[in-house]
C-alpha cells in the first residue's frame, strides 16, 4: 500500500502531530534530508523506526528539537556546545553530548551509550511540526537502512513502501535545500571536540567557532557502540554498484559527473555541478544518485573525482560509503 503524501497545510501538520503523539511514525522534511520521525520518549515508537528502516539497533538516532532551551533538558552543554549551538542552530549541525540522567528520552535513541545526538533543524515545516506536536522527535533519514537518503517526499514513499503499515504519512515540504545530512560533532566531557560525521557544515566553519582543530573519530571495531549515525562502512548505497574516481567511462555505465569537463560516452550523465560548486553538488548528490540508480538497468554508476575540500569532504565520505562492499 503506497504511503500517503500530505500537503504542508495546517490540517495535515496537525494530523501528523496527532499521529506522532499516538506513537506512529511520520516522515517530514528538514533542510538536510527527509527524516522518519517518532516521539523520542516512547520506547515502542522509537522501536518502530528500527523496524520500518530495517535499522541495526546499535546505530544511534538524532533527536530533533525546536530550540537550544529544549535541547538543554536532555543533555549537558558545556561552553563549547553552547558556542556551536548558538552559531549553527537552527541548522545542519548535530551535537553528541552527555545525556542528563533525568531526561525522558528513550534509551533506544542512544543505542545504549551515555550520550545523545541532538539537533535543531532549520526547515520551517520541521519546526512547525515540532511546535505543533510538543515532542522531541527521533528522526533518522526516512529510507531503508543503508540505502540512499531521501531529498524528496517521493523518495520516502518509494523507499519505505514495504513499511507502509508502520508509517502514517509523509509531509511534503518539497526538495531539501542542502541535500546532505548534518555534520555530527562529539563533545565528550573529558576529551577534544571530534568530527564524527562530515556533513552540510564544513569542518573549517566549526573549527573557526571553536578556535581549535577537530579531532578525528577513532576507527571503531565491529558494529556495536557506534557513537554517531552514518558511521557504518557501507551506507547511503544505491542498488547499482559504484565505481569512484572515474577518469574514463563506457556505454555500459551511467555517470555522476562534476565540473565543466564531464566525461563522454556514458549511457546517461548527471552533473552534480557544471560550475564545480561544492554547495550545489552537495544539494544534488542524493537526488542524482536516486535518478541514476533508477535508470541504471543493470549498469554500474561511475563517479568522477570531487575535490576533498570544504563540503567535498562530506560528499566524498558519502560516496565512499555508498561504494563500500555490502554485507
Amino acid at each position: 500500500m503506497p504511503l500517503p503524501i500530505w500537503p504542508p497545510d495546517a490540517s495535515h501538520i496537525k494530523k501528523a502531530a496527532d499521529a506522532l503523539r499516538a506513537g506512529q511514525l511520520v516522515a517530514f522534511p528538514t533542510e538536510t534530508v527527509y527524516g522518519l520521525g517518532a516521539d523520542a520518549t516512547q520506547d515502542r515508537a522509537v522501536a518502530r523506526i528500527f523496524e520500518a528502516k530495517g535499522r541495526p539497533r546499535f546505530n544511534p538516532l538524532i533527536v530533533h528539537l525546536p530550540s537550544l532551551q529544549a535541547a538543554e533538558v536532555h543533555a549537558r552543554f558545556d561552553a563549547r556546545a553552547q558556542a556551536l549551538a548558538k552559531a549553527f542552530w537552527p541548522g545542519a549541525l548535530t551535537l553528541v553530548l552527555p545525556r542528563r540522567a533525568e531526561t525522558p528520552l528513550s534509551l533506544l535513541v542512544s543505542a545504549g551509550l551515555p550520550t545523545v545526538a541532538l539537533r535543531v533543524p532549520q526547515h520551517p515545516l520541521a519546526l512547525e511540526l515540532l511546535q505543533e506536536s510538543g515532542l522531541a522527535l527521533a528522526a533518522p533519514s526516512a529510507n531503508r537502512s543503508g540505502r540512499l537518503s531521501p531529498t524528496l517526499a517521493t523518495h520516502v514513499a518509494r523507499s519505505l513502501e514495504e513499511a507502509g503499515a508502520l508509517v502514517a504519512g509523509v509531509l511534503d515540504g518539497g526538495p531539501c535545500t542542502l541535500g546532505l545530512e548534518s555534520t555530527v560533532i562529539g563533545l565528550p566531557e573529558d576529551g577534544p571536540p571530534t568530527l564524527l560525521r562530515p556533513g552540510a557544515i564544513a569542518r573549517a566553519e566549526i573549527e573557526t567557532v571553536l578556535g581549535m582543530k577537530l579531532a578525528e573519530a577513532a576507527e571503531e571495531e565491529g558494529e556495536a557502540g557506534r557513537s554517531s549515525p552514518g558511521q557504518l562502512a557501507s551506507h547511503y548505497a544505491p542498488d547499482a554498484p559504484i565505481r569512484l574516481n572515474a577518469k574514463e567511462v563506457s556505454g555500459d555505465e551511467v555517470l555522476l559527473a562534476f565540473g565543466p569537463d564531464a566525461l563522454q560516452g556514458a549511457a546517461l550523465t548527471l552533473n552534480l555541478s557544471r560550475q564545480g560548486d561544492l554547495r550545489e553538488a552537495a544539494a544534488n548528490l542524493f537526488r542524482y544518485l536516486q535518478e541514476l540508480d533508477a535508470q541504471a538497468a543493470g549498469k554500474s554508476i561511475a563517479v568522477m573525482p570531487v575535490p576533498d575540500t570544504g563540503l567535498g569532504e562530506a560528499i566524498n565520505d558519502r560516496l565512499r560509503r555508498a561504494a563500500a562492499p555490502r554485507s
